[in-house]
């Protein structure tokens, strides 16, 4: 069964897209096969890893987004998904077993002009479809924007586990603090709507810091952090296996010149530099084995 991991925090700009792009890269790197479903309504992930000459086509023809599938409402997930979506500039596959289910802006029209059927929400519409292909995947890892309206709904509902990217501030504990709040009410709202397969509602696994500055000292946001963490953990509001995780990841200039190239950075960087010493690469690389042994370990 594919491990089903959304990855929010109710800050923006914590490089969300970023550290699930490029976790997902190294998965699929070790193996895995990987789906990441673009929910965010940026498009970040999509334009990334499609560029900007493919994810265009999409973009002005109105098909081939995961919106489709709620607007008409004709199209199903398993006809959107790109597969093997990362490409040379010939249209050669680089990364096979990463593939992605896209976005595009007109996602926004999901939170206020879409009506639908109460009785089937976009989230429910959209597990039932996911059902029909997980079984490919031995992870789907789920873009959230940094609330949880519908499009966030959809890869929370259908998600097994959640972590939180997080920077060392203030504004990322606040962050944690009210993803926490806003999860337990989503979750009494959707509890009716809920299938015993899909097991309990997903809580919060794990918190990773990301994108660390050189010379940023995060002895205290981590303690900080952790001591939030353990106050939910007792409080039975977050998983009783969760963790802050042990790796972090750097901020490296490699990580923009990645998106500029529609790579993740382990295809554009070597694991070390000239001298020896571990670069952002090996960053994410220890952060997706650590999300592997994690898994092993979860309790409900």
């Amino acid at each position: 069964m594919a491990r089903k991991i959304a990855f929010i925090n109710y800050k923006g700009g914590v490089g969300k897209t970023s550290l699930l792009v490029n976790i997902a890269a190294c998965l699929a790197k070790l193996g895995k096969r990987v789906l990441i479903c673009d929910f965010d309504t940026q498009s970040n992930a999509s334009i990334w890893l499609l560029r900007l000459d493919r994810w265009n086509k999409i973009n002005t023809s109105s098909q081939g987004a995961v919106y489709s599938i709620f607007d008409p409402g004709e199209a199903k997930v398993s006809d959107l998904v790109v597969k093997d979506v990362v490409r040379s500039k010939t249209g050669e596959v680089v990364l096979p077993g990463l593939d992605i289910l896209p976005t595009t802006f007109n996602l926004v029209d999901l939170e206020n002009e879409f009506r639908g059927d109460p009785a089937r929400p976009p989230y429910v519409i959209f597990r039932d479809q996911l059902e029909a292909i997980e079984s490919n995947y031995d992870f789907i890892l789920f873009d959230c924007p940094p609330n949880i309206l519908r499009a966030s709904q959809c890869g929370i509902f259908s998600a097994n586990e959640i972590y939180v990217p997080s920077n060392p501030d203030a504004l990322s504990l606040i962050g944690f603090t009210l993803l926490v709040e806003k999860l337990g009410k989503f979750h009494q709202l959707s509890a009716s709507f809920r299938k015993s397969s899909q097991g309990v509602p997903a809580r919060v696994q794990g918190i990773i810091f990301n994108s660390i500055k050189t010379g940023v000292d995060i002895d205290v946001p981590r303690m900080r952090m952790q001591l939030r963490m353990n106050q939910y953990r007792s409080a039975k509001r977050v998983a009783p296996s969760a963790k802050l995780f042990e790796q972090h990841v750097r901020d490296a200039m490699v990580v923009r010149r990645a998106v500029t190239l529609g790579l993740p950075v382990n295809l554009v960087n070597a694991s070390a530099d000239s001298s020896g010493e571990s670069t952002v690469v090996d960053d994410y690389r220890k952060v997706a084995m650590e999300l592997i042994r994690h898994g092993d370990g979860i309790t409900d």
